[in-house]
C-alpha cells in the first residue's frame, strides 16, 4: 500500500479509492481524508493531481497501515459512542472499556450527499 504509485489519471485514482474503501471501516475519519481525492472524480471537475491530493493520499496510504485492531464487541463490557460531524460527512466510533483501557470495536463513515449538505 505505501509503494501505490501516484495517481495520473482518474482510473488510477478509481483503483486506488476502491481498494481502501474495503477497509474504511478501520480507519478513522475515512470520510475526511478522502474528500478532495474523491472531488477529482466529478465529470465537470478537471483532474489536477496537486501537492493536496498528494498529501491526502499519503495520509490515506499511512493511516491504511497503522490502522488500530479492532476488538470483538463484549456485551458485558461498558460500551462507549462517540460522534463527529462536519460539514460534508459524519463519523462514529463504537468503543469498549475493559482492564487494558479503551479500544475501538467499530468505525462508521458517511460522506453527506449534495442533497443532505442543505440541511
Amino acid at each position: 500500500m505505501l509503494d501505490w504509485p501516484q495517481h495520473k489519471n482518474i482510473k488510477a485514482l478509481q483503483s486506488f479509492l476502491g481498494f481502501s474503501s474495503f477497509y474504511c471501516c478501520f480507519i478513522k475519519k475515512y470520510s475526511k481524508i478522502i474528500t478532495d481525492l474523491t472531488s477529482l472524480l466529478k465529470k465537470d471537475f478537471p483532474f489536477i493531481f496537486n501537492e493536496e491530493a498528494l498529501s491526502q493520499s499519503q495520509i490515506l496510504k499511512e493511516a491504511s497501515t497503522t490502522a488500530p485492531i479492532l476488538f470483538h464487541f463484549n456485551p458485558s463490557l461498558p460500551t462507549i459512542v462517540e460522534t463527529d460531524a462536519s460539514n460534508y460527512a459524519l463519523g462514529a466510533v463504537l468503543s469498549q472499556v475493559n482492564d487494558s483501557g479503551k479500544h475501538p470495536i467499530a468505525f462508521e463513515i458517511c460522506k453527506l450527499l449534495p442533497a443532505e449538505l442543505n440541511y
